[in-house]
C-alpha cells in the first residue's frame, strides 16, 4: 500500500531551472510549495567546489552529473517501421541529474528568439506561400509573440546575469550588438566577456567580409553580480570547466548560484530529492489533477496531493510522464490525430577546425559562452524561396576550453594513436581555433515521441519511443551554412581546415554528442487539436496542470532554449498568479 503524505499547495516535478523559478513565484503568492526531484541533492559548495569539479575525467568523459541510462532511458528509431532499441549509453544528448538539472552543466549561451521564429508558420506563409512548406513538414506558431514575451526575456537576463552588448534598444540599432535582433528594452545587465584570440580574429575578418559581428550573450559573468533575488555571481575566472561541470567560481548562471539560495530560505518552500514521481494522479473525471505518485528514496510508493501541479523536468521526461498519465491524446502519426508527442524536434549544428602553426590560441583560458557571433544568415534574413529550405542558423567562433583528454584537434591525416599521434598533439595543441553552426530543426509528421511497447522501465512503465530522422529541408540549410563557414575560414588562412556537416546522405546517430536541445512533445499553441498545452503552457485537458520547458516548442530555434524557457516561464507564472489562482478551474484566457 503506498502511503499518503498530507496535502501541499503545489508540487513541483523537477529543480532546474524552470521550477526553481516556479518556487519564487508561487512561494512569492504565498502558497506551500514541495518540490520532488528524482535525482540527488546538488550544490556549488560541496558539490562543485574545487579541485573535485576539475575533473575532466569524472565530469567530462564519464558524465557524473547527468543521468544513468540504466536508471532512465528511452528507445529511438528512424522511421515507424523500424523497431526501436534502447539508448544504453549517453552519447547524443546529456539530461543532467539532479538538483539544478542540465542547468548546472550547460555552458551559458543565452538567446532570445527572433520574433518571426514565434510565429513561423504565419511568417512563411505570408512572405514565401504555403506551397514551400514541404510535404509532411508540421511546423506551428507559438501562439504568443515576442513583444508579449520582451518583459520576461528582460527579466530572466537580470536573474542569470547574462553578458552582453544589445543591437536593438526600443527599435534604434546599436553599434557593436545583435542588429537583426528583436528590440529590447534594456541594455544586457552586464557587458560581454573579454574577447580571446579566436574571437579578435573571427570579428576582424568577419567584419571585413561585410558581416555583422557580435559578442556571443553569456550566463558566464563579466564582472561580479547581484541579481534581482539578491543572489551574487562572481566575474569568471576562464578556467574552462563550463560545460558537463557545475561551475565552481559562482560565474556560471544556474539555479544554484542565481535562484535556489534565496528560494531556500522561504519557510513555505521544501524540496526532496531522490524522489521520481511516476504518475499525475486524475480525479475520476479525468479533468482534474490530485496529486502526484512518486518512488522516494527508500524505494517505497508515495501519494502527494495538491491542487497545482507543474511539470518542470527535462523536454522528453515531460512527455512521457504525459503519456504515462494519460493527461492529452497521443500522437498517431498515420491519422495525424493526436497531440502528446508530436512535433519531436533536435538541433542542426556542423562546423570546421581550422589549424595555425603560428598561432597560439592558449585554450586553457577559456568559458563556456566565450565568443564571437554573425547572425547575418537567421531565420528572418534568409529567402526561404530562393534556397530552397525554411530554417536557420547563427555562425560563431568560440574558445570553450583546452581539457586534454576533450580538446585534441589534430590536422587532417594526423595519427590516430601511438607515437605518431602524441607527435601531433606536442606539434598542434593550442594551435586550433573552430567555427561553428547552430541551425534550426524543423518539426515533421513522422518526428514524434510515443510509448514503446516492447521495452519498459525498473517501474515496469513502457520506456517512451523517440522515432527521429534528419530531413532534406534540414540538411539544405546546414549545406547552404557549410558554404558560408568555408568562405569564412578560407578567409583566415589556415594552414589547415576540415569541415564537418550532416549530408544526404547521413541518418541520426545517437553515439557522437550532439546537443542537448531536444524539443517539442508536448507543444503550446492556440488550438487544443494541434497542441498539448494553450499559450500559458497550461494542459488543455487538465486545467491545474502546467507543463514548463522546451517540451512546448512546435519546432526547434535556430539558438539555444533556455533563453526561450525562462522567458516562458515567467510567462506562465504570471498567468498562474494573476489569472488561475484567484479562480482556479477554468483555462487561463488570452
Amino acid at each position: 500500500m503506498a502511503k499518503t503524505n498530507s496535502h501541499t499547495d503545489a508540487v513541483l516535478i523537477g529543480l532546474g531551472w524552470t521550477n526553481s523559478i516556479m518556487g519564487m513565484e508561487l512561494t512569492e503568492e504565498g502558497l506551500d510549495v514541495l518540490a520532488l526531484e528524482r535525482g540527488p541533492d546538488r550544490d556549488t559548495v560541496p558539490d562543485f567546489a574545487y579541485p573535485k569539479m576539475a575533473d575532466e575525467l569524472t565530469y567530462g568523459v564519464r558524465y557524473q552529473l547527468m543521468q544513468r541510462p540504466a536508471k532512465s532511458t528511452l528507445t529511438v528509431r528512424h522511421n515507424v517501421g523500424d523497431t526501436a532499441l534502447p539508448y544504453r549509453s549517453l552519447g547524443s544528448f546529456l539530461p543532467g541529474n539532479g538538483v539544478g538539472g542540465a542547468g548546472a552543466h550547460w555552458n551559458g549561451h543565452t538567446w532570445r528568439p527572433q520574433p518571426q521564429e514565434l510565429r513561423l508558420k504565419s511568417y512563411v506563409e505570408e512572405n514565401f506561400g504555403s506551397d514551400i512548406i514541404p510535404e509532411g513538414m508540421t511546423i506551428q506558431d507559438f501562439g504568443v509573440s515576442y513583444d508579449e514575451l520582451e518583459p520576461y526575456f528582460d527579466f530572466f537576463e537580470k536573474v542569470a546575469g547574462i553578458a552582453g552588448k544589445a543591437g536593438n534598444l526600443n527599435g534604434e540599432l546599436q553599434a557593436g550588438g545583435n542588429s537583426f535582433e528583436g528590440w529590447r528594452s534594456d541594455e544586457y545587465p552586464l557587458p560581454p566577456m573579454a574577447r580571446t584570440l579566436n574571437d579578435t580574429m573571427f570579428h576582424d575578418m568577419a567584419a571585413e567580409q561585410g558581416l555583422h559581428p557580435f559578442p556571443l550573450p553569456a550566463a558566464n559573468a563579466s564582472q561580479a553580480y547581484t541579481n534581482p533575488y539578491g543572489m551574487q555571481l562572481a566575474p569568471c575566472n576562464y578556467c574552462g570547466f563550463c560545460e558537463r561541470y557545475g561551475c565552481l567560481n559562482y560565474s556560471k548562471a544556474s539555479p544554484q548560484t542565481c535562484v535556489l539560495g534565496a528560494l531556500k530560505r522561504r519557510e513555505n518552500f521544501n524540496y526532496r530529492t531522490n524522489c521520481e514521481v511516476i504518475k499525475v494522479n486524475l480525479a475520476s473525471d479525468g479533468k482534474t489533477a490530485t496529486g502526484v505518485t512518486y518512488i522516494d528514496e527508500n524505494g517505497e510508493e508515495v501519494i502527494q496531493p495538491a491542487d497545482l501541479i507543474i511539470m518542470g523536468a527535462y523536454a522528453l521526461h515531460n512527455v512521457h510522464l504525459l503519456l504515462l498519465s494519460g493527461i492529452g491524446q497521443p500522437y498517431d502519426p498515420v491519422s495525424g490525430k493526436g497531440v502528446v508527442g508530436k512535433n519531436y524536434a533536435y538541433q542542426m549544428s556542423g562546423g570546421a577546425v581550422l589549424h595555425f602553426r603560428d598561432k597560439e590560441f592558449n585554450p586553457f583560458i577559456g568559458a563556456g559562452a566565450n565568443g564571437e557571433v554573425v547572425n547575418d544568415f537567421g531565420v528572418e534574413q534568409i529567402d526561404f524561396g530562393r534556397e530552397g529550405f525554411i530554417g536557420g542558423s547563427y555562425l560563431n567562433a568560440a574558445m570553450t576550453n583546452g581539457q586534454p583528454i576533450r580538446n585534441m584537434p589534430l590536422p587532417a591525416g594526423s595519427p590516430n594513436w601511438g607515437a605518431g599521434w602524441k607527435q601531433a598533439v606536442q606539434e598542434n595543441y593550442g594551435h586550433a581555433m573552430t567555427i561553428g553552426s547552430h541551425g534550426s530543426n524543423m518539426a515533421y509528421r513522422d518526428c514524434y515521441l510515443d510509448l514503446d511497447p516492447n521495452y519498459t522501465d525498473d517501474h515496469g512503465r513502457p520506456l517512451m519511443r523517440m522515432t527521429f530522422d534528419w530531413k532534406d529541408n534540414d540538411v539544405r540549410m546546414t549545406q547552404f551554412m557549410k558554404q558560408k563557414i568555408e568562405t569564412l575560414s578560407q578567409a583566415l588562412r589556415p594552414d589547415d581546415y576540415r569541415l564537418s556537416f550532416k549530408d544526404f546522405d547521413s541518418h541520426y546517430d545517437v553515439r557522437p554528442y550532439q546537443t542537448t536541445h531536444n524539443v517539442g512533445g508536448a507543444i503550446m499553441g492556440t488550438d487544443p487539436s494541434s497542441s498539448v498545452l494553450n499559450r500559458y503552457l497550461q494542459s488543455w485537458d487538465v486545467h491545474n496542470v502546467f507543463v514548463m520547458g522546451a517540451s512546448a516548442f512546435p519546432q526547434n530555434l535556430q539558438y539555444n532554449p533556455t533563453g526561450l524557457v525562462g522567458g516562458l516561464t515567467y510567462w506562465a507564472a504570471k498567468a498562474i498568479r494573476e489569472q488561475y489562482l484567484p479562480n482556479p478551474g477554468p483555462l487561463v484566457q488570452a
